[in-house]
């Protein structure tokens, strides 16, 4: 069962609070802010809570704790999964993307996450289509392979020493460099280091306070995306320059390379449009991807059955290379059933993104509630921690077991494990999430052994890791 109940929360107060990503299963009903317009037939059942904060106080309360949906527990009623699906599912004649202003502001109207209609399709499609393609997956094994060797030679440095690996920076570092490289074809050195710092000044505002005056972490946000858009402008442009006339598809290497050859009707995309997404589409290298490696090492060290598993495994594929004299390809990572499952697992248990926000272009009634109308203007923040932790639909749900999916079926579209969205904005980057945390587990834990120390996850206002989660690592023999 989903909840389904009306809330009163303060827009200005709960900032950008669980919104990076497409993702559902369960739906809060949320009043906008301003309000307004003639009253409903009915209403969600629920309340608004005090005014000018509502109920934000508990919502940030709960998501705070070491039980976040508990906020939402205590104001449910009875919903079915059809009602959350037809959320995702539904198109831009019932709801639209909306997100908090500072957002929206940093993501700008070319942002793939508030576009709609045939543009959108058309970036979506051809995102997917460069994402889930065997030459980029080949390539990204190749570079992930030979970043992680040359990083696991400093931690074989670090083992004379305290041994201690933050998993969570050292993730990130190379997950960035290898999805910029994909994305818009930057090398290492110098203006992939300005980037990352751009982009980290970019991403701080994203939960912040709606407020453009200088010094503020909006203000310093916004310079940092029109220095970042500037640099990767340049980029485009000097591709233009160099393929003028040519067949800049047949030469694609990157996806700036596909978006540029696509479209010379009413949909061709801009330099504009280009450059925006492109920085959208780093976000999961800084927080996605990165916190998905770091919750399954968590999560693995606290399972050690889990992690004897995975490592036998993962030894017995080098093995079998090692002896045919191969090199490991992408498909032979996919192939690894119980690393997906463990995969799997910590995209259920850690809820990486928590939920994603809709608003109503018009009344739309609830299905399979009489009468029941989201008024046009309200807002509706899908939430899916109910769902994946649900007792109802999985047997323990707050335990880290990744045998129980040897017998569930992974239907994203089931509407009970989401953790990728669903619909016409299903992430287009599921695959390689998948691919980048298994090359990763994989040269972990046929190289090192390791202790973990104390750590604890943070769900609000992005999930994270307190401390970084940091392994003493010992070198395998």
């Amino acid at each position: 069962m989903q909840p389904l109940a009306a809330v009163g929360l303060s827009w200005p107060l709960i900032l950008a609070a669980s919104v990076a990503a497409a993702l559902l299963v369960a739906a809060v009903i949320l009043r906008p802010f301003s309000g307004g317009g003639a009253k409903p037939r009915r209403h969600p059942a629920g309340t608004l809570g005090w005014p000018l904060v509502g109920e934000t106080l508990a919502f940030i309360s709960a998501a705070y704790s070491s039980h976040p949906e508990s906020f939402v527990e205590k104001r449910c009623l009875r919903a079915d999964a059809e009602a959350s699906r037809a959320v995702l599912q539904s198109d831009a004649a019932a709801f639209v993307p909306w997100y908090p202003r500072s957002l929206m502001e940093l993501m700008g109207d070319s942002s793939i996450l508030v576009l709609g209609g045939a543009l959108q399709r058309r970036v979506h499609g051809l995102a997917g289509a460069f994402l889930k393609s065997p030459e980029l997956k080949a390539r990204v094994t190749a570079d992930m392979s030979s970043r992680l060797a040359a990083a696991m030679d400093a931690w074989r440095g670090r083992a004379a020493g305290d041994g201690v690996v933050r998993v969570q920076d050292e993730a990130k570092s190379i997950v960035f460099e290898i999805l910029v490289r994909a994305l818009i074809g930057l090398e290492q050195g110098q203006e992939m280091n300005y980037l990352r710092q751009q982009f980290h000044v970019f991403i701080a505002g994203l939960i912040s306070l709606p407020i453009k005056l200088p010094g503020t972490q909006l203000y310093r946000s916004l310079k940092a995306k029109k220095r970042m858009t500037c640099l990767i402008q340049k980029i485009i442009q000097e591709k233009r320059r160099i393929f003028e006339g040519n067949d800049l598809c047949a030469a694609s290497r990157d996806l700036i390379d596909i978006l540029m050859s696509n479209g010379s009707d009413e949909l061709s995309l801009t330099d504009e449009l280009i450059s925006d997404n492109m920085i959208d589409f780093m976000i999961p290298a800084e927080d996605s991807v990165p916190v998905l490696i770091t919750l399954a090492i968590k999560y693995l060290s606290e399972c050690p059955l889990a992690l004897q598993q995975l490592e036998e495994e993962n030894m017995e594929l080098k093995r079998q290379k090692s002896d045919a004299g191969e090199t490991l390809e992408w498909t032979d990572y996919m192939s690894l059933t119980f690393t997906q499952h463990v995969i799997t697992e910590t995209l259920r248990i850690g809820n990486i993104i928590n939920g994603i926000m809709r608003k109503a272009v018009r009344d739309v009634e609830v299905k399979g509630y009489d009468g029941v109308i989201i008024p046009k203007g309200w807002c509706v923040l899908v939430y899916f921690r109910s769902v994946h932790l649900d007792a109802a639909v999985y047997d323990d749900p707050y335990a880290f077991n990744p045998w129980r999916w040897k017998e569930r079926d992974m239907n994203i579209s089931s509407g009970f494990f989401t953790p990728f969205g669903g619909g016409q904005r299903l992430c287009p980057g599921l695959d390689m999430a998948r691919l980048q945390a298994s090359i990763f587990l994989h040269h972990l834990v046929t190289n090192f052994r390791w202790v973990a120390e104390e750590d604890s996850v943070v769900n609000f206002p992005t999930v994270r890791l307190k401390r970084g989660m940091p392994i003493r690592v010992t070198p395998k023999t």
